[in-house]
């Protein structure tokens, strides 16, 4: 855990509106707080390191914060304080999907108070044999089955106690009918105390009030009865003939989108999740015939529990700022302080509603970093020279000093895994996200001037030309965008994107496209942009979910059945396989990844007589451009888009100049979507060709402009030379004009 780390309750805020912040301190000292203008986020001594401006707001302090923890781990709490009061006799039966095993406890289900003398408990010992527990009021009866529950295999698991029997069973046999049922027992010696006293029941928890030795896997429609059930009858239960004595059957395929667990039983025992768990996620009687739940709900009756989830960190509110009226839109951070120890939290003031202080806005990607949040990246774990850099240059250029790969306390981000190796595909900004920060740099270069930025810090290259330039901005992010559409973009002349917006709603792609169809003018400057289909919790839009499905450079991949996101019931995954592949909105789209490193582009001779974009290279007599960058050293790097009139580039669009000659050693990797096989593509070029960033310009009816440039580091070499290059001028060249 970090000393001194903290997040914002969102991440933009209009004037009048009050941000709270959520800091926590264990350094022992008093923490300081105050607010700066973020000027430049980028830590490279060769441009000047970083840079902010305090600004006149007050911060209040609402409490003095002190250590916190993070609850890390999902889980399911339901019905009311003293669920068995009253009865001598239960069955549970649930059905299980153990993911990993570990050397501890995983609890599947638990009714244990908290003196322990009392309730009934289920779960997976460190070995991973199946192992009850049943209070006696003076006592304990504890019963184990001696061999290893299977990992990534459905098993029906069940829990009996028959006081008239004084005994207690547990069992446990697979759901396909293949294989032996085991089971083991013991005798109660006295009459069972099953009431654990205020005490709800909870799943995949041992606790009901925080994850406490959770589990990792799928529980499948949990079933509650107020007596001893016998195999038959616990095997017609899960065959939907439900026998006498029902107190509970708990269906996880109902209310996907919801953190509700629905209890269809007669004394409606409702619960809800913590944590966020992943739903709509494949049961035990997956056919394979369908692949949406909508359409087969009874095969998605199923949560993925992880003992590492978070949705919140639920850390008390520590600070307070009120924007003042009339204050510029623009990139802040609140400043910390405490013990000889720093820290900041980015976030941004954006226009009042309904109002435009500008021309032109500049579309913050905040989904986009979110979904990064937390990035630990691979090379940190098995590169040790790669993390020995990382540290020397951080100490070197005064740069933020953590790194996710190192503090992996926060959660995660959805290019890392869980825990049990499942792709992470629910995250939050309601927790320090380490990457979003003033300073941090995501790629060591000590041999070069190069940053090696991504994200936040690498928007502030655009931050910093607009400012240089003398442009007047407002800035806008993803969260406005998503909801209120075209009415928050059409009192701008001009939209400029940064360096990475990779992940849309359906809400903000029809914005920009209605914006565009309008008469807007569109300024893309980023690569692999509009790329993932992302889904927002219908209760809370801070959580935003991404499916993984069919194509795409991914880090993981979902599984067959799973394309469906839990939170709008839509297909995810690519926008191209929705049928809104990028080259529609911007005219370029995905076609190839390498290592952080840059080339240039060649500037297409016919382009400079053609008097439809020629005004374009006003200024700028060479042939080439970009060859130098603070971004992967070079213009045209890392994520290169391309024009494709087959997926929806327009006949209108000219190609102003295309990036070449791609440091070999990358290597170079055509996205898998243009693959056929290892030397035949889709659109029929080689993958050499295919491997080339295009900066274009169309025009639609309406009066619609969009200039792209199809490059993720693009943005570094804006501030080249004091800000004196080519690359500025083509740009400068197209937003004057753009927001004439």
């Amino acid at each position: 855990m970090l000393p001194l780390t903290g997040y914002a309750e969102r991440l933009s805020a209009r004037p009048g509106e009050t941000l709270r912040f959520h800091v926590a301190n264990a350094t022992g000292g008093a923490v300081q707080a105050h607010v700066v203008r973020v000027r430049c986020a980028d830590p490279n001594p060769a441009i000047g390191g970083v840079a902010t401006e305090r600004v006149s707001v007050a911060v209040t302090e609402l409490k003095a914060p002190g250590p916190q923890s993070v609850p890390l781990g999902s889980y399911g709490v339901a019905g009311a304080p003293g669920l068995l009061q009253g009865l001598s006799a239960c069955t549970f039966s649930v059905r299980v999907f153990p993911t990993l095993s570990l050397p501890r406890r995983q609890v599947l289900m638990s009714c244990r108070d908290v003196t322990g003398s009392g309730g009934i408990e289920l779960e997976l010992t460190p070995g991973g044999c199946l192992r009850a527990w049943v209070g006696l009021g003076d006592g304990e009866v504890v019963a184990e089955i001696g061999s290893v529950l299977p990992l990534t295999t459905w098993t029906t698991v069940s829990l009996t106690v028959d006081s008239a029997a004084g005994r207690m069973t547990v069992s446990a046999w697979p759901v396909t009918g293949h294989g032996d049922s085991v089971s083991a027992g013991a005798s109660l010696g006295a009459t069972p105390r099953l009431d654990a006293g205020p005490r709800r029941l909870s799943f995949a928890s041992a606790s009901d009030r925080a994850p406490v030795d959770c589990f990792n896997g799928r529980l499948e429609n949990p079933k509650l009865f107020s007596r001893a059930l016998s195999r038959d009858e616990i095997d017609r239960a899960w065959a939907g003939e439900m026998p006498e004595g029902l107190l509970a059957a708990w269906d996880f395929a109902r209310e996907m989108s919801q953190r509700t667990l629905v209890d269809t039983g007669p004394l409606a025992h409702h619960g809800e999740l913590v944590n966020t768990p992943t739903r709509a996620v494949r049961s035990a009687t997956w056919t394979g015939h369908e692949h949406c739940f909508r359409h087969a709900p009874d095969q998605y009756a199923a949560i993925h529990f992880h003992d590492d989830d978070l949705d919140d960190c639920c850390w008390p509110a520590t600070h307070a700022i009120t924007i003042p009226a009339g204050f510029k839109s623009d990139a802040y951070a609140l400043m910390l302080s405490a013990g000889g120890v720093e820290e900041n939290i980015p976030f941004f003031v954006v226009p009042p509603r309904g109002q435009a202080t500008a021309r032109i806005a500049v579309l913050v990607s905040t989904y986009t970093y979110t979904i990064y949040g937390n990035h630990a990246r691979p090379e940190w774990m098995i590169d040790d020279r790669w993390r020995e850099a990382y540290i020397a240059q951080a100490k070197a250029w005064n740069a933020y000093p953590y790194n996710p790969g190192e503090h992996r306390d926060y959660g995660l981000s959805t290019y890392n895994y869980h825990t049990d190796g499942s792709g992470i595909g629910l995250v939050t900004w309601r927790r320090p996200m380490l990457n979003l920060r003033v300073g941090y740099f995501t790629y060591p270069y000590p041999e070069i001037r190069g940053s090696g930025l991504r994200h936040y810090p690498a928007d502030s290259h655009l931050l910093m030309w607009l400012a240089h330039q003398g442009y007047e901005v407002d800035l806008i992010t993803d969260v406005e965008l998503h909801r209120e559409g075209l009415a928050l973009l059409k009192n701008y002349k001009t939209v400029v994107t940064g360096s990475h917006p990779e992940y849309h709603t359906t809400a903000m792609l029809d914005a920009l496209l209605s914006y565009r169809d309008a008469g807007g003018k569109l300024i893309y400057l980023g690569g692999n942009g509009f790329y993932w289909k992302i889904a927002l919790d219908p209760q809370r839009e801070d959580i935003i979910e991404i499916r993984r499905g069919e194509g795409g450079i991914r880090a993981w991949a979902a599984e067959p059945g799973e394309y469906y996101n839990q939170f709008d019931a839509e297909y995810g995954g690519l926008w191209r396989r929705n049928a809104r592949p990028p080259q529609q909105l911007v005219g370029v789209g995905f076609t190839a990844q390498g290592n952080f490193v840059g080339s240039y582009y060649r500037i297409k001779p016919e382009v400079r007589s053609n008097p439809k974009v020629n005004w374009i290279l006003a200024g700028v007599s060479a042939e080439t451009v970009g060859a130098e960058g603070f971004s992967g050293h070079g213009a045209a790097g890392f994520e290169l888009d391309r024009v494709d009139k087959r997926l929806g580039s327009p006949e209108s669009a000219v190609v102003i100049a295309a990036s070449e000659n791609h440091p070999p050693e990358a290597p170079w990797m055509l996205v898998p979507e243009e693959q056929l096989t290892h030397i035949t593509t889709i659109p029929g070029q080689t993958h050499r060709q295919l491997i080339r960033a295009d900066m274009t310009y169309f025009d639609v009816p309406g009066a619609g402009e969009v200039f792209s440039v199809g490059s993720i580091t693009f943005c570094g070499s804006l501030p080249v030379n004091g800000f004196d290059n080519d690359v500025s001028r083509i740009l400068d060249n197209v937003l004057k004009r753009f927001s004439a």
